[in-house]
């Protein structure tokens, strides 16, 4: 950091370390301490300059201090950019927003009676990959994908799933949940990484729109049996998934028969009977890693476990593979096409939603996939 200012004032504020005088006017550098002891002192002073003329701190992006020892030129760090107070004040909104809805919803979910059998499953609901705030146009790539059809895939995916599923007993749902559910992951409609996408709508509504979603899911879900919705990381939205599941699991806190795995591991282990399922997004792992990976950090589940399977994300496209003991399947999304990937090739996989049946000591008996 260098801040121009006369020999005796800094001198006098201790701040001086090394001149720099190459252009005739003295410089200092600052170290950390002593920087933020400036700061302090800036900050100070610009906010009793705005208060002696009446300005607001946040408006004034520069200020010219002066009096009859310095004359001082500053950058405002107090000061706020328009478009930056208006993303603020959207964050704002929304938080209310969400206060103000769980207020009003935040009940005791009722305690569903659960018949016994002796032919017991686990149905696993995997809407992969559904990226609500994509924007695709038939014009470019020859389909039509925005948020509400997002939504609207998944809502039908999921009744799709349900009906195809209807004919076993299920004790336990398994609803893997994360795996780039949002497109984007900040207000410059960029991924986590930086990458600029083609988006629908602004952030905020698209991260509203998939919290019902989700809510939608798990109420719908809670009616067949308990559930346990494991959030897997990503790479389009590695900061907001994890508040949109965060928020989502807040919003049934009083329901017991609802748990969450929300932590930020890469992957993810539940055991169902003799089954050892693993979950994890697979954006920045090879599938040829995944079975030693399992043994070893799920290693207390491991030899108890007969059946072993790893559920990947990320590829939008469905393949199966036995490493050893553990078979690895990739699963298709119901997201569509947008123009990067349609200049690329990576294009007519079908769009579809899928479920698997689980039962407790034969392992994986049934696929379900409901394309569109």
């Amino acid at each position: 950091m260098k801040v121009r200012l006369t020999n005796d004032f800094a001198l006098a504020l201790g701040l001086a370390l090394k001149p720099y005088t190459g252009d005739g006017n003295p410089r200092y550098y600052l170290n950390s301490r002593k920087e933020r002891l400036y700061l302090e002192i800036k900050n100070k002073g610009v906010v009793e300059a705005c208060a002696n003329v009446g300005a607001d701190p946040t408006n004034a992006p520069m200020l010219w201090l002066k009096t009859k020892q310095e004359s001082v030129r500053v950058t405002n760090p107090l000061f706020i950019k328009p478009e930056v107070k208006q993303e603020m004040q959207h964050v704002k909104e929304l938080h209310e927003l969400f206060i103000k809805e769980a207020k009003q919803y935040a009940f005791v979910y009722p305690k569903f009676t659960r018949e016994k059998s002796n032919e017991n499953h686990c149905l696993v609901f995997d809407a992969a990959d559904i990226h609500i705030g994509k924007i695709c146009s038939s014009f470019e790539t020859g389909e039509t994908y925005n948020s509400q059809i997002a939504v609207q895939r998944v809502r039908e995916g999921l009744k799709g799933i349900i009906q195809k599923a209807s004919g076993f007993h299920i004790n336990k749902v398994l609803l893997i949940a994360g795996n780039d559910i949002l497109h984007v992951d900040n207000a410059h409609g960029t991924t986590t990484r930086g990458t600029k996408v083609d988006t629908d709508g602004m952030w905020y509504d698209n991260f509203m729109m998939a919290k019902r979603l989700l809510v939608e899911i798990i109420e719908t879900l809670l009616t067949i049996a308990d559930v346990e919705v494991v959030y897997n990381p990503s790479n389009h939205d590695f900061t907001h998934g994890f508040m949109l599941l965060d928020s989502v699991s807040s919003w049934f806190h009083n329901c017991k028969q609802v748990t969450f795995d929300n932590d930020m591991r890469h992957r993810k282990y539940t055991v169902y009977g003799k089954n050892l399922l693993g979950t994890t997004h697979m954006d920045g792992i090879k599938v040829d890693k995944l079975h030693g990976l399992m043994a070893e950090e799920a290693s207390e589940n491991w030899h108890e476990c007969k059946h072993r399977y790893f559920f990947g994300h990320h590829v939008h496209h469905t393949s199966a593979k036995d490493l050893f003991s553990v078979c690895i399947e990739t699963l298709r999304s119901p997201s569509g096409t947008d123009g990067w990937h349609h200049r690329a090739g990576f294009q007519h996989a079908p769009k579809a939603v899928v479920g698997f049946l689980h039962h407790e000591t034969q392992g994986q008996v049934a696929k379900l996939t409901h394309i569109f």
